[in-house]
Protein backbone atom coordinates (compact mmCIF):
# COMPACT_ATOMS: atom_id res chain seq x y z
CA UNK A 1 0.00 0.00 0.00
CA UNK A 2 1.15 3.52 -0.79
CA UNK A 3 1.48 5.21 2.61
CA UNK A 4 1.90 8.76 1.32
CA UNK A 5 -0.87 11.27 1.94
CA UNK A 6 -0.09 13.09 -1.30
CA UNK A 7 2.47 13.56 -4.00
CA UNK A 8 4.04 16.98 -3.58
CA UNK A 9 5.28 18.73 -6.73
CA UNK A 10 8.78 17.77 -7.77
CA UNK A 11 11.68 19.88 -6.55
CA UNK A 12 13.48 19.29 -9.84
CA UNK A 13 14.97 22.63 -10.90
CA UNK A 14 15.73 21.81 -14.52
CA UNK A 15 12.60 21.98 -16.66
CA UNK A 16 11.81 18.77 -18.49
CA UNK A 17 10.12 18.26 -21.85
CA UNK A 18 6.41 17.52 -21.79
CA UNK A 19 6.94 14.00 -23.08
CA UNK A 20 9.33 13.34 -20.19
CA UNK A 21 6.98 14.85 -17.63
CA UNK A 22 4.12 12.76 -18.97
CA UNK A 23 6.07 9.61 -18.19
CA UNK A 24 7.64 10.61 -14.86
CA UNK A 25 5.42 13.19 -13.15
CA UNK A 26 3.62 11.75 -10.14
CA UNK A 27 6.12 8.88 -10.01
CA UNK A 28 9.27 10.64 -8.81
CA UNK A 29 9.33 8.80 -5.48
CA UNK A 30 8.78 5.27 -6.77
CA UNK A 31 12.44 4.20 -6.88
CA UNK A 32 12.92 5.28 -3.25
CA UNK A 33 9.89 3.16 -2.35
CA UNK A 34 11.37 0.19 -4.16
CA UNK A 35 8.60 0.29 -6.78
CA UNK A 36 8.42 0.63 -10.52
CA UNK A 37 4.66 0.88 -11.17
CA UNK A 38 2.54 3.27 -9.07
CA UNK A 39 0.59 1.45 -6.35
CA UNK A 40 -3.21 1.57 -6.08
CA UNK A 41 -4.53 2.50 -2.64
CA UNK A 42 -8.15 1.37 -2.40
CA UNK A 43 -8.63 2.13 1.28
CA UNK A 44 -11.65 4.21 2.19
CA UNK A 45 -10.39 4.85 5.71
CA UNK A 46 -7.11 4.68 7.62
CA UNK A 47 -6.25 3.73 11.23
CA UNK A 48 -5.15 6.39 13.67
CA UNK A 49 -4.46 6.01 17.39
CA UNK A 50 -4.09 9.75 17.96
CA UNK A 51 -7.66 11.06 17.86
CA UNK A 52 -6.64 14.50 19.14
CA UNK A 53 -4.09 14.80 16.40
CA UNK A 54 -6.63 13.66 13.80
CA UNK A 55 -9.07 16.29 15.03
CA UNK A 56 -6.46 19.00 14.58
CA UNK A 57 -5.64 17.85 11.07
CA UNK A 58 -9.31 17.78 10.10
CA UNK A 59 -9.81 21.25 11.58
CA UNK A 60 -6.88 22.47 9.51
CA UNK A 61 -8.42 21.07 6.34
CA UNK A 62 -11.79 22.62 7.17
CA UNK A 63 -10.12 25.99 7.65
CA UNK A 64 -7.67 25.95 4.73
CA UNK A 65 -8.52 23.18 2.25
CA UNK A 66 -4.82 22.32 2.10
CA UNK A 67 -3.80 18.72 1.52
CA UNK A 68 -3.17 16.93 4.79
CA UNK A 69 0.36 16.28 5.96
CA UNK A 70 1.04 12.72 7.06
CA UNK A 71 -1.07 9.62 6.39
CA UNK A 72 -4.56 9.88 4.87
CA UNK A 73 -7.66 10.07 7.05
CA UNK A 74 -10.61 9.28 4.79
CA UNK A 75 -10.92 8.77 1.04
CA UNK A 76 -13.27 11.74 0.61
CA UNK A 77 -10.53 14.00 1.94
CA UNK A 78 -7.67 12.67 -0.14
CA UNK A 79 -6.23 9.53 -1.69
CA UNK A 80 -2.57 8.79 -2.50
CA UNK A 81 -3.32 7.30 -5.93
CA UNK A 82 -5.53 10.13 -7.16
CA UNK A 83 -2.99 12.54 -5.64
CA UNK A 84 -0.35 11.21 -8.01
CA UNK A 85 -2.58 11.91 -11.00
CA UNK A 86 -3.28 15.43 -9.74
CA UNK A 87 0.42 16.15 -9.32
CA UNK A 88 1.18 14.88 -12.81
CA UNK A 89 -1.61 16.82 -14.50
CA UNK A 90 -0.62 20.04 -12.73
CA UNK A 91 2.93 19.60 -14.01
CA UNK A 92 1.72 19.04 -17.56
CA UNK A 93 -0.55 22.11 -17.46
CA UNK A 94 2.07 24.24 -15.69
CA UNK A 95 -0.08 25.06 -12.65
CA UNK A 96 0.61 24.90 -8.92
CA UNK A 97 -2.08 22.33 -8.24
CA UNK A 98 -4.86 20.19 -9.69
CA UNK A 99 -7.96 18.72 -8.09
CA UNK A 100 -9.66 15.64 -9.52
CA UNK A 101 -13.34 14.73 -9.56
CA UNK A 102 -15.63 11.88 -10.55
CA UNK A 103 -16.38 13.47 -13.95
CA UNK A 104 -15.78 16.58 -15.97
CA UNK A 105 -19.22 17.88 -15.04
CA UNK A 106 -18.50 17.31 -11.34
CA UNK A 107 -15.33 19.34 -11.81
CA UNK A 108 -17.18 22.24 -13.47
CA UNK A 109 -19.88 22.08 -10.79
CA UNK A 110 -17.24 22.45 -8.08
CA UNK A 111 -15.76 25.50 -9.81
CA UNK A 112 -19.18 27.17 -10.02
CA UNK A 113 -19.94 26.34 -6.39
CA UNK A 114 -16.67 27.86 -5.22
CA UNK A 115 -17.40 31.13 -7.00
CA UNK A 116 -21.05 31.14 -5.89
CA UNK A 117 -19.97 30.66 -2.26
CA UNK A 118 -18.13 33.97 -2.61
CA UNK A 119 -21.28 35.73 -3.86
CA UNK A 120 -20.08 35.61 -7.48
CA UNK A 121 -22.88 33.77 -9.27
CA UNK A 122 -22.67 35.49 -12.65
CA UNK A 123 -20.79 33.77 -15.49
CA UNK A 124 -19.81 35.18 -18.86
CA UNK A 125 -19.47 32.43 -21.48
CA UNK A 126 -18.75 32.06 -25.18
CA UNK A 127 -20.60 29.48 -27.27
CA UNK A 128 -20.23 26.83 -28.36
CA UNK A 129 -19.47 24.88 -25.22
CA UNK A 130 -20.01 21.19 -24.55
CA UNK A 131 -23.79 20.72 -24.39
CA UNK A 132 -23.95 19.77 -20.70
CA UNK A 133 -21.72 22.70 -19.75
CA UNK A 134 -24.08 24.96 -21.69
CA UNK A 135 -27.06 23.45 -19.88
CA UNK A 136 -25.50 23.64 -16.42
CA UNK A 137 -24.76 27.34 -16.88
CA UNK A 138 -28.04 28.28 -18.49
CA UNK A 139 -30.55 26.20 -16.55
CA UNK A 140 -29.78 27.81 -13.21
CA UNK A 141 -29.40 24.45 -11.50
CA UNK A 142 -26.69 25.87 -9.23
CA UNK A 143 -28.18 29.34 -8.89
CA UNK A 144 -25.86 30.76 -11.52
CA UNK A 145 -26.76 33.38 -14.10
CA UNK A 146 -25.02 33.36 -17.47
CA UNK A 147 -24.46 36.03 -20.09
CA UNK A 148 -23.65 34.55 -23.50
CA UNK A 149 -21.46 36.71 -25.69
CA UNK A 150 -18.86 36.62 -28.41
CA UNK A 151 -15.21 37.19 -27.50
CA UNK A 152 -15.39 40.88 -28.39
CA UNK A 153 -18.21 41.45 -25.91
CA UNK A 154 -16.63 39.87 -22.82
CA UNK A 155 -15.34 43.05 -21.17
CA UNK A 156 -18.70 44.76 -21.54
CA UNK A 157 -20.58 41.73 -20.17
CA UNK A 158 -18.60 41.59 -16.90
CA UNK A 159 -20.48 42.78 -13.81
CA UNK A 160 -19.47 43.30 -10.16
CA UNK A 161 -20.87 39.83 -9.34
CA UNK A 162 -19.15 38.06 -12.26
CA UNK A 163 -17.21 35.14 -10.87
CA UNK A 164 -16.00 33.47 -14.03
CA UNK A 165 -15.47 33.78 -17.75
CA UNK A 166 -15.64 30.44 -19.55
CA UNK A 167 -14.53 29.39 -23.03
CA UNK A 168 -13.77 26.11 -24.74
CA UNK A 169 -11.10 26.14 -27.42
CA UNK A 170 -11.13 24.31 -29.74
CA UNK A 171 -14.86 24.21 -29.08
CA UNK A 172 -17.12 21.20 -28.96
CA UNK A 173 -18.24 20.33 -31.63
CA UNK A 174 -17.43 23.02 -34.21
CA UNK A 175 -13.73 23.22 -33.26
CA UNK A 176 -13.96 27.02 -33.29
CA UNK A 177 -10.91 28.67 -31.72
CA UNK A 178 -10.55 31.81 -29.64
CA UNK A 179 -7.53 33.88 -28.70
CA UNK A 180 -6.96 32.92 -25.05
CA UNK A 181 -4.52 35.73 -24.39
CA UNK A 182 -6.87 38.40 -25.77
CA UNK A 183 -9.80 37.03 -23.78
CA UNK A 184 -7.73 36.85 -20.60
CA UNK A 185 -6.92 40.53 -21.07
CA UNK A 186 -10.63 41.32 -21.46
CA UNK A 187 -11.39 39.47 -18.22
CA UNK A 188 -9.40 41.87 -16.05
CA UNK A 189 -9.46 40.47 -12.52
CA UNK A 190 -12.17 37.89 -13.26
CA UNK A 191 -10.73 34.37 -13.61
CA UNK A 192 -10.77 32.88 -17.10
CA UNK A 193 -11.63 29.18 -17.25
CA UNK A 194 -10.59 27.32 -20.40
CA UNK A 195 -11.99 23.89 -21.15
CA UNK A 196 -8.87 22.25 -22.58
CA UNK A 197 -10.39 18.80 -23.15
CA UNK A 198 -9.95 18.77 -26.93
CA UNK A 199 -6.47 20.30 -27.07
CA UNK A 200 -4.87 18.70 -23.98
CA UNK A 201 -1.61 20.17 -22.62
CA UNK A 202 0.14 18.54 -25.58
CA UNK A 203 -1.25 21.19 -27.94
CA UNK A 204 -1.83 24.15 -25.62
CA UNK A 205 -1.34 25.18 -22.00
CA UNK A 206 -3.91 27.91 -21.34
CA UNK A 207 -2.22 29.28 -18.21
CA UNK A 208 0.71 30.33 -20.37
CA UNK A 209 -1.72 32.63 -22.20
CA UNK A 210 -3.37 34.14 -19.14
CA UNK A 211 -6.06 31.63 -18.13
CA UNK A 212 -6.29 30.97 -14.39
CA UNK A 213 -8.37 27.77 -14.41
CA UNK A 214 -8.07 24.82 -16.80
CA UNK A 215 -10.81 22.21 -17.01
CA UNK A 216 -10.58 18.69 -18.43
CA UNK A 217 -13.03 15.93 -18.93
CA UNK A 218 -10.32 13.39 -18.07
CA UNK A 219 -12.58 10.69 -19.50
CA UNK A 220 -11.39 11.73 -22.94
CA UNK A 221 -7.74 12.13 -23.99
CA UNK A 222 -6.16 12.02 -20.54
CA UNK A 223 -7.50 8.49 -20.01
CA UNK A 224 -7.36 7.74 -23.71
CA UNK A 225 -8.80 4.24 -23.82
CA UNK A 226 -12.53 4.66 -23.25
CA UNK A 227 -12.45 2.79 -19.94
CA UNK A 228 -12.29 5.45 -17.21
CA UNK A 229 -14.37 8.46 -16.19
CA UNK A 230 -13.05 11.51 -14.40
CA UNK A 231 -12.60 15.26 -14.39
CA UNK A 232 -9.84 17.55 -13.21
CA UNK A 233 -9.24 21.25 -12.63
CA UNK A 234 -5.72 22.68 -12.90
CA UNK A 235 -5.24 25.99 -11.09
CA UNK A 236 -3.28 27.82 -8.39
CA UNK A 237 -3.14 26.37 -4.88
CA UNK A 238 -5.45 29.00 -3.39
CA UNK A 239 -8.30 28.01 -5.70
CA UNK A 240 -7.43 24.31 -5.40
CA UNK A 241 -7.88 24.51 -1.62
CA UNK A 242 -11.43 25.77 -2.08
CA UNK A 243 -12.13 23.05 -4.63
CA UNK A 244 -11.01 20.37 -2.18
CA UNK A 245 -13.42 21.72 0.40
CA UNK A 246 -16.29 21.57 -2.09
CA UNK A 247 -15.25 18.07 -3.16
CA UNK A 248 -15.24 16.90 0.45
CA UNK A 249 -18.65 18.43 1.11
CA UNK A 250 -20.33 17.20 -2.08
CA UNK A 251 -18.58 13.84 -2.43
CA UNK A 252 -17.68 14.09 -6.12
CA UNK A 253 -14.40 12.23 -5.60
CA UNK A 254 -12.38 10.38 -8.20
CA UNK A 255 -12.10 6.66 -7.48
CA UNK A 256 -8.52 5.44 -6.85
CA UNK A 257 -8.73 2.94 -9.72
CA UNK A 258 -9.74 5.78 -12.03
CA UNK A 259 -6.85 7.84 -10.68
CA UNK A 260 -4.46 4.99 -11.46
CA UNK A 261 -5.79 4.58 -15.01
CA UNK A 262 -5.62 8.32 -15.65
CA UNK A 263 -2.04 8.51 -14.42
CA UNK A 264 -1.18 5.62 -16.72
CA UNK A 265 -2.98 7.37 -19.57
CA UNK A 266 -0.86 10.49 -19.15
CA UNK A 267 2.29 8.51 -19.88
CA UNK A 268 1.24 7.93 -23.48
CA UNK A 269 -0.75 11.16 -23.95
CA UNK A 270 1.82 13.00 -26.12
CA UNK A 271 2.35 9.98 -28.37
CA UNK A 272 -1.37 9.32 -28.75
CA UNK A 273 -2.35 12.92 -29.40
CA UNK A 274 0.38 13.51 -31.97
CA UNK A 275 -0.28 10.28 -33.86
CA UNK A 276 -4.05 10.78 -33.93
CA UNK A 277 -3.61 14.44 -34.88
CA UNK A 278 -1.54 13.49 -37.93
CA UNK A 279 -4.30 11.18 -39.13
CA UNK A 280 -6.98 13.78 -38.37
CA UNK A 281 -5.13 16.41 -40.41
CA UNK A 282 -4.92 14.04 -43.37
CA UNK A 283 -8.60 13.09 -43.13
CA UNK A 284 -9.49 16.77 -42.91
CA UNK A 285 -7.56 17.41 -46.10
CA UNK A 286 -9.32 14.59 -47.95
CA UNK A 287 -12.76 15.55 -46.66
CA UNK A 288 -12.21 19.15 -47.78
CA UNK A 289 -11.63 17.93 -51.33
CA UNK A 290 -14.60 15.54 -51.31
CA UNK A 291 -17.68 16.80 -53.23
CA UNK A 292 -19.98 14.94 -50.82
CA UNK A 293 -18.88 17.24 -48.01
CA UNK A 294 -20.32 20.73 -47.62
CA UNK A 295 -17.85 22.02 -45.06
CA UNK A 296 -14.97 20.78 -42.90
CA UNK A 297 -14.03 22.13 -39.47
CA UNK A 298 -10.46 21.55 -38.37
CA UNK A 299 -8.61 23.87 -35.97
CA UNK A 300 -5.43 25.75 -36.83
CA UNK A 301 -4.06 24.37 -33.57
CA UNK A 302 -4.39 20.85 -34.94
CA UNK A 303 -5.64 17.96 -32.89
CA UNK A 304 -7.43 14.66 -33.31
CA UNK A 305 -10.96 16.04 -33.72
CA UNK A 306 -12.57 16.68 -37.11
CA UNK A 307 -16.10 17.94 -37.71
CA UNK A 308 -17.76 18.08 -41.10
CA UNK A 309 -21.11 18.88 -42.65
CA UNK A 310 -22.61 16.61 -45.30
CA UNK A 311 -24.99 17.47 -48.12
CA UNK A 312 -27.06 14.36 -47.53
CA UNK A 313 -28.48 12.65 -44.45
CA UNK A 314 -25.90 12.55 -41.61
CA UNK A 315 -27.79 9.73 -39.92
CA UNK A 316 -27.09 7.50 -42.93
CA UNK A 317 -23.37 8.07 -42.42
CA UNK A 318 -23.68 7.12 -38.75
CA UNK A 319 -25.51 3.91 -39.61
CA UNK A 320 -23.15 2.96 -42.45
CA UNK A 321 -19.72 3.08 -40.77
CA UNK A 322 -18.17 -0.31 -40.03
CA UNK A 323 -14.63 0.26 -38.75
CA UNK A 324 -15.37 3.62 -37.15
CA UNK A 325 -17.54 3.29 -34.04
CA UNK A 326 -20.78 5.30 -33.89
CA UNK A 327 -20.65 6.29 -30.23
CA UNK A 328 -20.61 9.22 -27.84
CA UNK A 329 -17.46 10.58 -26.21
CA UNK A 330 -14.04 11.07 -27.76
CA UNK A 331 -10.31 10.78 -27.20
CA UNK A 332 -10.05 7.00 -27.33
CA UNK A 333 -7.53 4.91 -29.23
CA UNK A 334 -10.29 3.95 -31.66
CA UNK A 335 -12.13 6.36 -33.95
CA UNK A 336 -15.62 7.48 -32.90
CA UNK A 337 -18.27 9.43 -34.78
CA UNK A 338 -21.49 11.05 -33.60
CA UNK A 339 -24.22 13.51 -34.56
CA UNK A 340 -23.98 16.46 -32.12
CA UNK A 341 -27.48 17.80 -32.75
CA UNK A 342 -28.88 14.43 -31.63
CA UNK A 343 -26.40 13.59 -28.86
CA UNK A 344 -23.81 15.89 -27.32
CA UNK A 345 -25.79 19.11 -27.89
CA UNK A 346 -29.33 17.77 -27.88
CA UNK A 347 -30.04 19.47 -24.57
CA UNK A 348 -29.15 22.93 -25.91
CA UNK A 349 -32.05 25.02 -27.21
CA UNK A 350 -32.30 24.52 -30.97
CA UNK A 351 -32.02 28.22 -31.75
CA UNK A 352 -28.94 28.62 -29.57
CA UNK A 353 -27.44 25.46 -31.00
CA UNK A 354 -27.93 26.57 -34.59
CA UNK A 355 -26.66 30.08 -33.84
CA UNK A 356 -23.41 28.67 -32.46
CA UNK A 357 -22.81 26.64 -35.61
CA UNK A 358 -24.08 23.24 -34.48
CA UNK A 359 -26.26 22.47 -37.48
CA UNK A 360 -28.34 19.40 -38.21
CA UNK A 361 -25.93 18.10 -40.86
CA UNK A 362 -22.81 18.38 -38.70
CA UNK A 363 -20.92 15.22 -37.74
CA UNK A 364 -18.11 15.10 -35.17
CA UNK A 365 -15.32 12.55 -35.46
CA UNK A 366 -12.70 11.70 -32.86
CA UNK A 367 -9.82 10.19 -34.80
CA UNK A 368 -8.01 7.30 -33.15
CA UNK A 369 -4.86 5.33 -33.87
CA UNK A 370 -6.01 3.15 -36.76
CA UNK A 371 -4.26 3.34 -40.13
CA UNK A 372 -5.48 6.43 -41.95
CA UNK A 373 -6.14 4.51 -45.18
CA UNK A 374 -8.48 2.11 -43.37
CA UNK A 375 -10.32 5.03 -41.80
CA UNK A 376 -10.65 6.79 -45.13
CA UNK A 377 -11.98 3.66 -46.81
CA UNK A 378 -14.66 3.31 -44.14
CA UNK A 379 -15.61 6.99 -44.38
CA UNK A 380 -15.83 6.78 -48.16
CA UNK A 381 -18.25 3.87 -48.17
CA UNK A 382 -20.36 5.50 -45.45
CA UNK A 383 -20.47 8.78 -47.36
CA UNK A 384 -21.45 6.91 -50.51
CA UNK A 385 -24.37 5.45 -48.59
CA UNK A 386 -25.66 8.87 -47.56
CA UNK A 387 -25.09 10.21 -51.08
CA UNK A 388 -27.17 7.37 -52.50
CA UNK A 389 -29.91 8.28 -50.06
CA UNK A 390 -29.74 11.93 -51.09
CA UNK A 391 -30.03 11.03 -54.77
CA UNK A 392 -33.05 8.84 -54.04
CA UNK A 393 -34.75 11.73 -52.24
CA UNK A 394 -34.07 14.00 -55.21
CA UNK A 395 -35.47 11.43 -57.66
CA UNK A 396 -38.62 11.05 -55.58
CA UNK A 397 -39.09 14.81 -55.39
CA UNK A 398 -38.70 15.14 -59.16
CA UNK A 399 -41.21 12.33 -59.77
CA UNK A 400 -43.69 13.90 -57.38
CA UNK A 401 -43.61 11.10 -54.80
CA UNK A 402 -43.13 12.10 -51.15
CA UNK A 403 -39.66 11.36 -49.88
CA UNK A 404 -39.35 9.05 -46.90
CA UNK A 405 -37.71 11.02 -44.13
CA UNK A 406 -37.26 10.74 -40.38
CA UNK A 407 -39.80 12.36 -38.10
CA UNK A 408 -39.40 16.12 -38.19
CA UNK A 409 -39.07 16.56 -34.47
CA UNK A 410 -36.74 13.64 -33.79
CA UNK A 411 -36.51 11.86 -30.43
CA UNK A 412 -37.60 13.46 -27.19
CA UNK A 413 -35.17 15.79 -25.46
CA UNK A 414 -32.98 13.86 -23.06
CA UNK A 415 -29.73 14.28 -21.18
CA UNK A 416 -26.78 14.80 -23.47
CA UNK A 417 -23.34 13.24 -23.40
CA UNK A 418 -20.06 14.44 -24.73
Amino acid sequence: MDTESSMAPSTTTRSRALATEAVHAGRDDLAALGLHAPPIDLSTTYPSYDSRGEAERIDTFAATGARLEGPPVYARLDNPTTGRFETALARLEGTESAVSFASGMAALTAVLLVRASMGLRHVVAVRPLYGCSDHLLGAGLLGTEVTWTDPAGIAEAIRPDTGLVMVETPANPTLAEVDIRAIAHSCGSVPLLVDNTFATPVLQRPVEHGARIVLHSATKYLGGHGDVMGGVVACDEEFAARLRQVRFATGGVLHPMAGYLLLRGLATLPVRVRAASASAAELSRRLTADPRIARVHYPKLGGAMVSFEVYGDPHRVISAVRLITPAVSLGSVDTLIQHPASISHRIVDEGDRQASGVGDRLLRMSVGLEDVEDLWADLCQALSSQEAGRQEVLRQEVSGRPARTAAANGPELRPTVR
